[in-house]
């Protein structure tokens, strides 16, 4: 490994550049951070332009100074500063018990001035700390001792203020080694440290917008939440506002953003300048729409009249694209200084655009987009797509990362949340990849499986080739294949009917509860439809409290903001289920996902669904449906949780979305009325109540020449 630099805000960023470069050669391993951490004393915050963290010559905070001393008074207020960025660190990182031995911290802490020359004047008797040029600061860290193991990771957690996010269960109640509570309480322990792409996802904030993508478990909540307090301490006199578009991630974040602003400032955020905002809003708290229509001083549309009038899909496009047209030709006084959106993949294009348009200048927008959320590529719409063009149809925004810049696109490749069995299962039956008639879609790039952590076992990712994936080993934790195995990790169960299902998931749970060790809140169902879903939840908590078990539907029996309730088990409809997960999951009526209609939306949830688990899933449905996804899964298993499949061409691709595109509720009804009238019209001609030949020639000929179309010949005629 070589120095890894991390470009945040530095006041100083070409000498801190300077330096990282410097530096680079001299440094096996360990990571530079220019403009970070935001360290703050009881009225002022103390800026540190650099600092290293390297196992081989400890940690070094650099401060540069803004004038080159002249005169001794002039040094002695460079010592000052010097001395006070030491007082604030040595209590910042005091703070954490893992990085102190009795009432010392357990390393060496170096804080260095970097001077544009080398010193000339004479430093007083006592003086501690370097005051130095760039050049001899090399020289330096290379004579200063390294850190031991533990204290280097505790050290890289400290600084990247993922100490505020380690677990608050203490799981006191876990008495078996070996209970799923004790292994759940390992899996907890190994989230410690953020990975390389996390903490330039977490620290680096262009002049611009910014894309983190990932897999839906990869960090990229917690990352928008550690940027979001960054800022915040950066700037504190911006306003700052993080949205999302599932309500149940409030509390989520509000929780994040507020930890990770107290470990940057020792304080609580101020939350008329950072805004965690649902993107929509509601009556009961202001979402980011309703603020935008209140600055324009249009009417604040609420979700039924939106329903009624762009429908059920479209509602917030619509009430979205109202405000776009009200402010075309006006001239707009932005009102956010930089906007963090999470689940992007759910918004639609005008809410990029109302964002983009009440944004100041340079339009610092971030957002996260999950890869796979939707399955597609296609769900990822460009830049222009989101955000629009102008008039001369160049780009309003991009994203092409420039070398010694904070980065505009940061792909975030490893998967914290899913063990890799589950992750390659859910891959399988989101994309049919052992569906019998073929794949039910794709991405427009196949060399995209290789960006979100599989590798190729045979062929190559090119279309029309055949190709064995499997995920690759340093896409996820070591800790899962120590922890867990595949076939506990993945179960699947086919019932008769609904019934038998529910009885056989309220048995598991009562099991979980208590021979397990596992608490309520480690348990999250979710069901496929958030149409039924409130029918649906009524029968499954009958039977749960059959066998006494407390549960509640989120949104209805509780809290839209709120999933997990203590001494019950939630049940959430996909929707509600986006974005939150639990370490057991019970995905229930699995045999949704193999309906002929909307084949995308359906794939799709069972894949989220599968998705939401920490370390354990548990797929059930019911009925002939559920035979094609119990197939599918077999065939998994079959192979080891590798998916072998053929990469399809572009004119497959294009097949494919025309096939299996979501159909309108007309088309849906209208699809309906066809398949009963088609299976009539089989029925008589099976029974002999008539023969082909009976039709209508012309009907016959549209018949025969439609088929012909679509690839059916059997090489006879009618």
């Amino acid at each position: 490994m070589t120095l890894e630099v991390v470009y945040g805000e530095s006041r100083h960023r070409n000498i801190a550049r300077g330096l990282a470069e410097a530096l680079d050669p001299a440094i096996e391993e360990g990571t530079i951070y220019l403009g970070y951490p935001v360290l703050s004393t009881a009225d002022e915050r103390v800026a540190v332009d650099a600092m290293l963290v390297s196992r081989d010559h400890g940690l070094v905070a650099f401060q540069v100074a803004d004038v080159y001393p002249q005169t001794q008074e002039q040094l002695t207020g460079l010592i000052a500063e010097q001395d006070k960025l030491y007082a604030v660190l040595e209590s910042h990182l005091g703070r954490n018990p893992r990085l102190r031995t009795g009432r010392q911290l357990a390393f060496p802490l170096e804080t260095v001035t970097l001077l544009s020359s080398p010193l000339t004047l004479e430093l007083p008797v006592g003086t501690e700390g370097r005051y130095c040029s760039p050049d001899q600061a090399v020289d330096v860290v290379q004579t200063l001792p390294g850190l031991d193991t533990d204290v280097y990771a505790a050290l890289q957690a400290a600084l990247q203020s993922v100490t505020t996010i380690k677990p608050a269960k203490k799981r006191a109640s876990v008495k078996e080694d070996r209970s799923r509570g004790a292994i759940l309480r390992e899996i907890e322990k190994g989230i410690a440290n953020l990975d390389r792409w996390q903490k330039r996802a977490a620290i680096e904030t262009p002049e611009g917008a910014q894309r983190i993508r990932g897999l839906a478990g990869s960090g990229k909540t917690v990352v928008l939440a550690l940027k979001a307090a960054y800022l915040h301490a950066k700037h504190p006199d911006w306003r700052v506002v993080v949205t999302f578009q599932s309500r149940a991630l409030y509390q989520q974040l509000l929780g994040l953003v507020t930890r990770f602003s107290f470990e940057q400032t020792n304080d609580l955020p101020d939350y008329d300048h950072l805004q965690i905002m649902h993107a929509w809003g509601s009556g009961a708290r202001e979402g980011v729409y309703q603020v935008i229509a209140d600055t324009i001083g249009a009417v604040r549309r609420d979700f039924n009249y939106a329903r009624s009038t762009y429908g059920m899909d479209d509602a917030f496009q619509g009430v979205c694209r109202e405000l776009l047209t009200l402010t075309a030709n006006r001239q707009i006084e932005p009102i956010f200084d930089a906007v963090l959106i999470d689940e992007a993949q759910d918004l639609p294009p005008e809410f990029f655009q109302l964002i983009y348009r009440f944004t100041k200048e340079p339009k610092r927008i971030i957002w996260g987009f999950d890869e796979l959320q939707r399955l597609s590529e296609t769900a990822m719409p460009t830049t222009d797509e989101l955000f629009g063009t102008t008039p001369e149809g160049d780009s309003l925004v991009t994203l092409e990362n420039r070398e010694g810049e904070a980065a505009r696109d940061i792909v975030l490749p490893i998967c914290y949340r899913n063990p890799p069995w589950t992750l390659a299962t859910a891959h399988a039956l989101g994309f049919g990849i052992y569906r019998p008639e073929g794949l039910v879609q794709h991405f427009d790039d196949p060399a995209l499986w290789l960006d979100i952590g599989y590798e190729t076992v045979r062929g190559d990712m090119t279309p029309d080739s055949a190709v064995v994936l499997q995920r690759r080993t340093d896409s996820y934790p070591e800790y899962f294949p120590q922890l867990l195995t595949p076939t506990d990790a993945v179960v699947l169960r086919t019932f008769a009917d609904e019934l038998a299902q529910d009885d056989w998931v309220a048995s598991q749970i009562a099991e979980n509860l208590k021979k397990d060790e596992l608490d309520h809140d480690d348990i999250l169902i979710v069901l496929p439809s958030a149409y039924t879903a409130k029918r649906r939840a009524a029968r499954l908590a009958r039977t749960l409290l059959q066998h006494g078990i407390d549960s509640h539907l989120v949104g209805v029996s509780s809290s839209v903001d709120e999933v997990f309730v203590r001494d019950s088990v939630a049940i959430a409809h996909i929707y509600r289920a986006k974005g939150n997960e639990a370490p057991m999951v019970y995905a229930l009526d699995a045999q949704y996902a193999s309906g002929h209609v909307n084949q995308l939306t359906r794939r799709n949830t069972l894949f989220t669904a599968l998705t939401r688990s920490r370390a354990w899933i548990r797929v059930s449905g019911w009925g002939d449906g559920m035979e094609t996804i119990a197939h599918e899964f077999n065939e998994v298993v079959a192979h080891q949780y590798r998916l072998e499949f053929r990469t399809p061409t572009s004119e497959q691709l294009a097949t494919m979305r025309r096939l299996h595109r979501d159909r309108t509720d007309t088309e849906a009804a209208a699809l309906r009325r066809a398949t009963r009238g088609l299976k009539e019209l089989l029925d008589a001609f099976e029974s002999g109540d008539i023969e082909l030949r009976d039709l209508p020639p012309g009907l016959r000929s549209r018949l025969q020449n439609r088929l012909l179309d679509e690839g059916v010949d059997d090489g006879r005629e009618f």
